[in-house]
């Protein structure tokens, strides 16, 4: 089983919530939410996606996990998930779905940051269905990418 963190802020709130009801009905999946449990307009999204990096961050090490993360643009959202060791976040805000599939592959990505104004409830389910779809193709050149990457944290 997979689990999976949510966070948001009041950008990508509603967005969230129809995703996490989305994702509870698989049964493939544990989801947990890392806020914001309310809409609060104005609030900071930081908070937010440090609880959900440091989720992931902290599994990494003992049982994988993926985060899905929201917020108005996805690219703030992600700077702050990329900032934790063993995170390594990709941004979508509509287009072609290649970025996440090759972020995957390529990247080993374990959160996706969605840019809530800029793509449609449906246009997100397919996103992360292709996220959640995907799996590091361990290919020796990526792999070693990565291990450069994790030194740079060190």
């Amino acid at each position: 089983m997979t689990t999976i963190y949510l966070a948001t802020d009041h950008a990508g709130f509603e967005l969230k919530e129809e995703i996490k009801k989305y994702l509870e009905e698989k049964v493939d999946y544990e989801v947990y939410d890392c806020g914001a449990l309310t809409l609060e307009d104005g609030d900071d999204y930081p908070e937010y996606m440090a609880r959900a990096a440091e989720k992931v961050q902290f599994d990494a090490e003992h049982d994988p996990s993926v985060a899905v993360i929201f917020g108005g643009s996805g690219v703030g959202e992600a700077i702050v998930a990329n900032r934790f060791a063993h995170v390594r976040a990709v941004t979508y805000a509509g287009g072609p779905l290649d970025v996440i599939k090759v972020s995957r592959e390529h990247n080993d990505t374990n959160v996706l940051s969605i840019g809530a104004r800029f793509v449609s409830a449906n246009e997100a389910k397919q996103a992360i269905d292709l996220f959640l779809g995907t799996h590091f193709s361990h290919v020796e050149r990526h792999a070693d990418r990565i291990i450069q990457i994790e030194d740079l944290i060190k």
